[in-house]
């Protein structure tokens, strides 16, 4: 296979790292999935057990715990921060585009490498996600490569036309394996049967020809299982089969039902990637059809990734719950498809389609539109309080958040990438059409998280978490009402109660209390706890702050 040259690799390191480092703890963790998984790492170092995970130090078996492992280590080194909650998926991000960098250099060319990283690096929601502190940026990675060995190990066994796979076809399935076990560590057991559907729809594609050794089957499974076992062996040996039996539980009811609080509509997670993805997913489309291969294995790697397109996003429209990160897996396969269009336009393997440009303006557009809308509402934002009717949203509006007009530049960038890629487009200049949309929108991203996101926040949960970590080192209590938050664990730095009545709302408002009781609800529902004893501190942005003193 080609090899990528070593200082290619380090400049592309240094690129991802300034576009995914910077900004990363400019801005509180959002609640839900933020704020609960940092409070499980900043748990796990508070408790020393790295084995069974916690939040509000009880145990929770939602998740496996290697992201909590990289978290907490991160904290290690930078504290318990939003920085260091956010830091492990920032090198996800590098990680991830030296990945693609090198999987499509050695399945094509340097420039297809370049490419694939582009897309990847400079869309939308894949972007975003390397300045999050949620699990999926390293289980997708490590699920792909799963499959990406898995089909090396396929060329290899059957004679496929690419002579530099130069391993025998064992070391390409154990490697399959780890990075499944890696998956599986990471999120769970959907990795395996993402692989295994892939799998299965290929071996149907080919007409139920077997193209896998049942014994290297067999060591795949050996290997993923030895992995796995580092964390579900060791804690069942350790603690018995409880808490794992809780957590595949609970991947089963979430699967069947609404458990994770968003149903959805039916074609939910494709509109998600059209969006989300842009503009990868717009020039993914031509890809989708056939075309003019140069190779055997040229057309079985876009099978592939076709194939893990349509199995991931069929499969998370039957699931009960539909969530924006679902389906993020198919970012790979999209950000591919929309390389591969680039390439064969640009080599005339492929005919350019004139739609794409005209959808990929239209969508584009409508993206600047929002972003300048954004600050154009905030700008005139008091003035439109008295047309919302809920006064939860009202108080919202009222905070007190400084915009200078300047932040609509995030819109013009994305106007002026639209205008510049789309002359490149109609010039048939393809590799600049695509450096322009992809670095381009990856600077609108970037810039969106310096100036505008963190002053969105300061209208929504600021105003609450600044009350929280003025409670870090008091010796009270803290607790919402009304509403649910992972934030008054985070952000109180909250130790681990010791009168296991603190956990009882009923207690904390009516019981015989030993020490302060804060309380933060909204300004909506305040008026359903008029009847309990407590003290109004003061109102901010919708949120209501109460006090209950101790029973003397």
């Amino acid at each position: 296979m080609r090899t990528p040259k070593l200082s290619t690799i380090l400049l592309l390191a240094v690129i991802a790292a300034l576009f995914f480092i910077p900004f990363l703890g400019r801005v509180h963790l959002f609640d839900w999935d933020e704020i609960n998984f940092a409070e499980c790492s900043r748990e796990m170092l508070k408790l020393d057990d790295y084995t069974r995970i916690y939040v509000n130090f009880k145990p929770f078996w939602e998740k496996p715990p290697m992201f909590f492992w990289m978290q907490s280590l991160s904290m290690k080194i930078f504290g318990v921060n939003e920085f260091a909650a956010r830091f492990p998926n920032a090198v996800c991000g590098i990680v991830t585009l030296i990945v693609l960098f090198v999987c499509g250099t050695r399945l094509y060319d340097r420039k297809f490498g370049i490419l694939w990283a582009l897309a990847f690096g400079g869309s939308l929601f894949p972007n975003m996600y390397f300045k999050s502190g949620i699990i999926d940026p390293w289980f997708n990675l490590f699920t792909f490569l799963a499959l990406y060995y898995f089909i090396l190990y396929h060329w290899k066994r059957n004679g496929f036309d690419k002579d530099d796979l130069n391993k025998k076809p064992v070391f390409y399935a154990v490697w399959s394996g780890i990075f499944m076990g890696l998956a599986i560590l990471t999120k769970g057991q959907v990795a395996l049967m993402v692989f295994l559907m892939v799998l299965g729809v290929y071996f149907f594609y080919n007409r139920f020809r077997i193209y896998f050794n049942w014994w290297h089957a067999l060591l795949f499974l050996i290997v993923t299982a030895l992995v796995t076992a580092t964390w579900y062996g060791y804690e069942t040996a350790k603690n018995g089969p409880w808490f794992i039996t809780e957590f595949l539980k609970y991947q089963y009811r979430l699967f069947t039902t609404h458990d994770a609080g968003q149903e959805g509509f039916w074609g939910y997670h494709y509109v998600v990637l059209l969006i989300g993805c842009f503009p990868a997913s717009l020039f993914a489309i031509p890809a989708f059809f056939k075309g003019r291969y140069t190779s055997k294995y040229d057309k079985d790697f876009k099978i592939w990734m076709i194939l893990l397109f349509w199995v991931v996003t069929i499969l998370f429209t039957i699931v009960q719950s539909r969530i924006i990160h679902y389906s993020s897996l198919a970012w790979f396969p999209v950000t591919f498809l929309a390389a591969y269009s680039f390439y064969k336009w640009d080599r005339k393997e492929m005919d350019y389609k004139k739609y794409v440009g005209v959808f990929t303006t239209i969508l584009g557009a409508i993206i600047a539109i929002v972003l300048l809308a954004v600050t154009l509402i905030a700008l005139n934002i008091k003035r439109l309080i008295p047309y919302v009717h809920d006064t939860f949203a009202q108080a919202n509006m009222a905070a007190d958040v400084h915009w200078s007009g300047l932040e609509g530049s995030v819109g013009i960038l994305m106007v002026v990438t639209i205008i510049v890629g789309l002359i490149q487009l109609r010039k048939h200049a393809f590799i600049k059409a695509a450096t322009a949309y992809f670095v381009g929108t990856g600077l609108v991203i970037f810039m969106a998280a310096a100036i505008i996101v963190p002053k969105v926040e300061k209208y929504s949960q600021a105003a609450a978490i600044e009350f929280f970590e003025q409670r870090q080192g008091e010796d009270c209590y803290v607790t919402c009402l009304g509403y649910w938050s992972y934030a008054p664990f985070f952000y109180t730095h909250k130790e681990k109660p010791t009168n296991p009545n603190s956990y009882e709302e009923s207690w904390l408002l009516t019981g015989n209390i030993d020490k302060p009781a804060y309380f933060v609800t909204k300004v909506d529902r305040v008026n359903d706890y008029q009847q309990y004893s407590l003290k109004e501190l003061y109102r901010k942005n919708g949120f209501v702050f109460l006090k209950r003193e101790p029973v003397k």
